[in-house]
């Protein structure tokens, strides 16, 4: 499948507010305004301070996904312990005209990206036979994100019109960042998300931006300087996330 549009993106950075695995480890409150986010960027994902719901931007407007499903559009005042984000800016677009089986939709995602040791942004905006996405509850701060995982609420949705938007990250940067293809969905009427956890596309427009630069910011909290990060958290991320 040829794609169509600029075929040699432009140099561009993904902003990291914070490292994941503060996340996973239960530290859900860095304190860290939308405001400093959007500086960096009007496209991304992540969360809340104490975890809660999901996060996706989109075109420089934030949303929150609550747990039960339902979306509101937060101003630059809302804190968050982990954002990613970047100045979207595709290289190219490619199409997808027919009902495809998520994992096989998976593999051709993957197989788009011309290096799994870079990093992407991914939007993915059309019609979806069905998408199966989740939030999650406000949580207390300390909580393991693994633990988590038991609250998570799970939605379906069918015949439903949206936009899937996220990030690729190499396997080697998981503690700064989810490994693999992170992304979170908002309907096209702007009343459901969440984290994505599968999807039947059936006709839809990919966009993807390579990035070859990353800006990461270490938080200066007292839970963040005093926590003991040895520990591998990649078991733990692939609970939560998948």
């Amino acid at each position: 499948m040829k794609p169509y549009g600029r075929t040699e993106p432009p140099e561009s950075s993904i902003y990291l507010c914070a490292p994941v695995n503060a996340l996973v480890e239960g530290i859900y409150e860095e304190n860290i305004h939308l405001g400093e986010i959007l500086k960096h960027g009007d496209f991304g994902l992540g969360t809340f301070d104490d975890l809660d719901g999901e996060m996706l931007i989109l075109d420089g407007h934030c949303y929150q996904i609550n747990s039960d499903g339902k979306v509101i559009e937060v101003d630059e005042k809302v804190l968050t312990p982990f954002a990613a984000v970047t100045f979207y800016t595709p290289g190219n677009h490619y199409e997808i005209v027919k009902e495809t089986p998520y994992v096989k939709f998976l593999q051709w995602l993957n197989g788009l990206l011309p290096s799994p040791n870079l990093f992407y942004a991914i939007r993915i905006e059309g019609e979806f036979a069905h998408i199966k996405v989740r939030s999650v509850p406000k949580q207390a701060n300390y909580r393991p994100l693994s633990d988590i995982a038991h609250d998570q609420v799970v939605f379906g949705f069918d015949t439903v019109k949206g936009t899937l938007a996220g990030f690729f990250t190499p396997d080697f940067l998981s503690s700064l960042s989810v490994p693999g293809m992170h992304l979170h969905f908002l309907s096209e009427d702007h009343q459901h998300g969440g984290h994505l956890l599968e999807c039947v596309p059936q006709k839809v427009r990919v966009g993807i931006q390579l990035i070859n630069k990353m800006e990461l910011s270490l938080p200066m909290t007292r839970d963040y300087m005093k926590w003991d990060f040895h520990r591998d958290i990649r078991q733990d991320l692939d609970k939560v996330e998948k």
